[in-house]
């Protein structure tokens, strides 16, 4: 039995004979997958969905400090308990460092997994079209940071 997963992307290859190949958005597959009766919600559909909203909202919450700068206020853990994945919120300004500690661990985690998939992903690209200039990826963001705090102080 296919995945909830597996099906989505089913019905991706569905749309793209049926109706155009991409780009297309998740949005036109999700009105299409709805309008053909593919897709229904679920009472957990909607759970999910508000779940996923208000940790949107969160990550979205920004404060800034006495010194102008402007941080995140709500930041994520995720953990298992038994056989499920848990995602703790806390606020910056209440949390224990613990959980700040496990978030930023974490974010640092995701950041350099994102940057590792970037890689592979331009260096099969690059192979792909040797007789190209390749595209040229540079990973290390110091300047970029650098620069980001330099405009921060300046505004």
């Amino acid at each position: 039995m296919a995945t909830y997963s597996q099906q989505l992307q089913k019905y991706f290859k569905e749309y793209e004979k049926e109706v155009k190949s991409t780009p297309v958005s998740s949005r036109e597959v999700a009105i299409w997958a709805i309008n053909t009766n593919r897709w229904k919600p679920r009472k957990a559909d909607i759970i999910e969905q508000c779940a996923r909203d208000f940790a949107k909202a969160w990550r979205e919450e920004y404060r800034t400090d006495k010194f102008g700068r402007r941080y995140r206020a709500k930041h994520a853990v995720r953990i298992k308990q038994g056989d499920e994945q848990l995602t703790l919120w806390a606020d910056m300004d209440t949390a224990p460092r613990d959980h700040m500690e496990k978030a930023f661990s974490q974010r640092r985690k995701h950041i350099v997994g994102e940057c590792h998939q970037l890689k592979v992903d331009v260096d099969y690209y690059n192979d792909k079209k040797k007789n190209e200039e390749p595209i040229n990826l540079v990973l290390d963001f110091t300047e970029d940071v650098e620069e980001l705090d330099y405009l921060d102080k300046a505004s």
